[in-house]
């Protein structure tokens, strides 16, 4: 769909919604005091206000504002839609109950009482306050979320895992977005995490810009301290290409695709491009399996089949940036993968997680989203990002360092 057309569409679902809520506001206040109904007017303006400036940059001047910057236009176009969305859900829920009791007044001939009238009130001033929910925390998710790096441990028993490599430690970093960074300071807390874990091998699952290749340039020393006995591996994931940039030809982008690749050989990092290696200790050895970004509805350029060929190994480990990788062709038809490693999905950067619960928008898109399945005898973990894109914080998902033992 063309740009201006989406840009059409999406102004007049706002316009739709803010007329809507205002009107309603506006109908209602009168009611409350003028405390409540000023910070209420003001707070909607403040919102509308800062939201149409960011849609304004987004559409018309996203080629002067540097990446970073975008994240956060992006994010207050978010808190706006999110805030107003939820306390509009109470305003709708008013109106129908409104309208059967006018309804119903018509019918028997009376006229609303002041209950009723006190309790729409209650109604509203409960939405106000619930609408401050997504407010409050998407604020402060971007203001402590995007460097609060958690460390996230599993232990998985691979019955015929060889004896040498029993308590293998593997730590994963994925989508680190590097064109959303606007502290190296903190990005060098995390990179001072991931090497605190003393691996004995790392595996990186792409995603290491948002787009171009240089956006990564500031990083390029800080990441390069990332380090382990048995080595540092790769992947490229859907951002990596180049695919959601304009570029002024078909070779500027071929190039910043070589630029991209080369970044892994210049941090130390092994970069596997549908190829397999092996993991050796004391004349044993485990295969690593890396294939280019393969994902439903995304880019596809991974191929698993030759990637795979040839490899003699009891235990086989796979890197595919995409967890849609793994129903879709791995348990399928390449049932001997011991464990797949993933990222792609950011956990959505939002949502709820606890010990025993947890829960994202995402998984509207994705059944596997965050963390550690199982299938028969198949793993696939699904790492939740060191970066983040689009929204500028995270809330309740924060940047993942995963650190996996191997157990026989």
């Amino acid at each position: 769909m063309p740009t201006a057309i989406s840009f059409i569409i999406f102004i007049l679902i706002i316009g739709l919604l803010e007329w809507y809520l205002f009107a309603s506001l506006r109908s209602r206040w009168n009611h409350w005091s003028s405390w409540l109904k000023n910070t209420v007017k003001y707070g909607y303006f403040f919102l509308l206000i800062l939201s149409v400036l960011s849609i304004t940059i987004m559409f018309f001047f996203s080629s002067a504002q540097p990446k970073w910057l975008l994240n956060f236009w992006f994010s207050f176009i978010v808190i706006n839609i999110l805030t107003k969305l939820t306390f509009t859900v109470f305003l709708i829920i008013d109106d129908v109950w409104r309208l059967s009791i006018f309804t119903r007044n018509k019918i028997k001939g009376t006229t609303t009482s002041e209950n009723a009238i006190g309790r729409s009130d209650f109604l509203l001033k409960t939405g106000l306050g619930v609408a401050a929910i997504p407010f409050t925390s998407l604020s402060w998710g971007m203001i402590a979320g995007p460097y609060r790096y958690k460390v996230f441990s599993e232990k998985i028993n691979i019955p015929n895992l060889p004896k040498t490599f029993d308590g293998l430690k593997i730590v994963q970093i994925s989508d680190v977005h590097s064109g959303s960074f606007y502290s190296k300071e903190a990005v060098q807390r995390g990179v001072d995490l991931v090497m605190a874990q003393k691996a004995d091998v790392i595996f990186f699952t792409g995603d290491i810009v948002n787009d171009n290749a240089s956006e990564m340039e500031p990083y390029i020393e800080m990441f390069s301290e990332i380090k382990a006995p048995m080595g540092v591996y790769s992947i490229l994931g859907n951002h990596d290409y180049g695919d959601y940039a304009n570029w002024d030809s078909e070779q500027a982008k071929l190039d910043n695709r070589k630029a991209v690749r080369e970044l892994h050989d210049r941090m130390g990092w092994r970069l596997l491009l549908n190829e397999h290696v092996y993991l050796e200790k004391d004349q044993e050895k485990i295969g690593l399996i890396g294939v280019e970004n393969w994902g439903a509805g995304f880019h596809q350029e991974g191929d698993l089949e030759k990637a795979y060929e040839g490899i003699d190994a009891p235990v086989k480990l796979l890197l595919s940036h995409d967890p849609t990788h793994f129903d879709e062709i791995v348990k399928k038809e390449f049932k001997d993968i011991n464990i797949t490693f993933s990222g792609h999905t950011h956990g959505a950067q939002m949502g709820i997680e606890t010990a025993n619960f947890k829960w994202s928008p995402i998984s509207l898109r994705y059944a596997k989203w965050a963390g550690l399945y199982q299938e028969n005898e198949q793993y696939l973990y699904i790492n939740r990002g060191f970066g983040f894109l689009g929204f500028a914080g995270r809330v309740g998902i924060m940047p993942e360092i995963t650190v996996m033992e191997l157990r026989s």
